[in-house]
C-alpha cells in the first residue's frame, strides 16, 4: 500500500515540505485543486525530491481541455522522471459553468471522452500514432511536429479518476489507470458496490485488479487525549454533513439506510446552518465513515479494514513528531 501525505500549495514552503515528507518515508505527495493550481507547486516539489510521487488529488478536468491537460501532465511527468500521477475529477455543474465558465455536458460521458482524448494524444506523442480523435465533445486531429513534445523517452503519465457513483466508477475502470475513491465512502460501499463495478469495467478491457491503482483515503479523527479527539470528531461531523448534501453521493447513504439524511441536510446547507447540519451526524455515522482513535489505533484499523483492498491511501501526521510519524507509516505500510 502506497501512503501519500496531503500538502498545501504553498509555493514558498512546498520544496522543503516535499523533501521532509520524502525523508519520512511517504510514497507520495498529494495536492488538491482548491484555491491554487496544483501543478506549479508539484513542479517545485519535484525539483527538491528524487523518489516521492507527485499526485493531483484532484485536478479539475472540465476546467481545461484534454490537450491543455495532456501538456501539463506530460511536462511535469517528464521533469520529475516519471513520478507524476494525474488525479482527475469532474467537480460539479455549478462550479464548472459558473466558477470556471466552461461547458458541462453529461459528466460520465464527458469524462470518458476527456480521458480517451488524452490517451489518443499520448499515443501520438509517445508511440508515434497519428492523432485522429473525434468525439461528441472534443476533437483533436492536428499535431504538427512543432507542437509535439520531444522528451517522450520515458513513461507516459498515469491517470487516476476520482469516482463515487456507478457511472463514473465504470468510466474509471474502463479507460483510466486507477481510481480515487471519494472520502465520503465506507468499507461496506467499497466491498459491495465499488469493487464489483471496478472488476466489471476492467473485464471489458481484459484486465484484472492487478496493476489497477485503487486509492482511498478515509476520513480520520485522531487524538492523544479526549479534548483533541473531540475536536477531530467534530471536524469529521462537519465534513460528513457537507458531503452528504451532494446528490451524487446519495447512494452511499442509501446503502446504509440513511438516504433521508440528505433531505434534511440540503435545506440546512442552503440556509448556511452548518452547526445544525453537523448535529444530524450520529456517532454511528462517524464510526462508519471515519476511523477514530489514537494514532496507533487508527493505523491498525486502517490495515484491518482496507489492507488487501486498496493500493494507495493518505495519512496526515499533524501533531506527531517525525520519529513517531515515520514509525506509524512503516506500520501502516507493513
Amino acid at each position: 500500500m502506497k501512503i501519500d501525505a496531503p500538502a498545501a500549495a504553498d509555493l514558498e514552503r512546498i520544496g522543503s515540505t516535499a523533501a521532509r515528507l520524502e525523508r519520512l518515508g511517504y510514497d507520495g505527495l498529494r495536492l488538491a485543486e482548491l484555491n491554487h493550481d496544483p501543478f506549479l507547486p508539484l513542479t517545485l516539489a519535484a525539483e527538491h525530491t528524487e523518489e516521492i510521487e507527485l499526485v493531483t488529488s484532484v485536478a479539475v478536468a472540465f476546467a481545461r481541455n484534454p490537450m491543455s491537460m495532456a501538456v501539463l501532465a506530460h511536462d511535469l511527468n517528464a521533469f520529475s522522471g516519471g513520478r507524476f500521477v494525474l488525479g482527475l475529477g469532474s467537480q460539479v455543474k455549478p462550479h464548472i459553468e459558473r466558477r470556471f465558465g466552461m461547458p458541462w455536458h453529461k459528466a460520465a460521458r464527458q469524462m470518458r471522452e476527456f480521458i480517451e482524448a488524452m490517451n489518443a494524444i499520448f499515443d501520438c506523442w509517445y508511440d508515434g500514432k497519428r492523432l485522429e480523435f473525434a468525439g461528441e465533445y472534443y476533437r483533436h486531429d492536428l499535431m504538427p511536429a512543432t507542437f509535439r513534445p520531444e522528451n517522450t523517452g520515458g513513461s507516459r503519465p498515469r491517470i487516476l479518476l476520482s469516482a463515487t457513483g456507478p457511472l463514473m466508477t465504470k468510466v474509471a475502470a474502463e479507460v483510466a489507470d486507477g481510481m480515487i475513491m471519494h472520502p465520503f465512502s465506507t468499507e461496506r460501499y467499497l466491498r459491495e458496490v465499488t469493487l464489483p463495478a471496478v472488476r466489471s469495467g476492467l473485464a471489458q478491457r481484459g484486465l484484472s485488479l492487478d496493476g489497477f491503482e485503487l486509492d482511498y483515503a478515509p476520513m480520520l479523527a485522531m487524538g492523544r487525549n479526549d479534548e483533541a479527539l473531540e475536536r477531530a470528531i467534530a471536524e469529521v461531523r462537519g465534513r460528513i454533513a457537507f458531503y452528504g448534501c451532494t446528490v451524487a453521493y446519495r447512494p452511499v447513504l442509501e446503502l446504509h439506510g440513511w438516504g433521508g439524511l440528505q433531505d434534511e441536510l440540503i435545506p440546512l446547507n442552503r440556509a448556511h446552518r452548518t452547526e445544525d447540519m453537523a448535529a444530524l451526524i450520529t456517532d454511528e455515522m462517524v464510526q462508519t465513515f471515519a476511523i477514530v482513535g489514537e494514532p496507533e489505533t487508527v493505523v491498525e484499523t486502517m490495515r484491518d479494514r482496507f489492507g488487501g483492498l486498496i493500493t494507495r491511501t493518505g495519512f496526515g501526521g499533524t501533531g506527531l513528531d517525525e520519529e513517531e510519524l515515520a514509525g506509524l507509516l512503516a506500520r501502516l505500510r507493513g
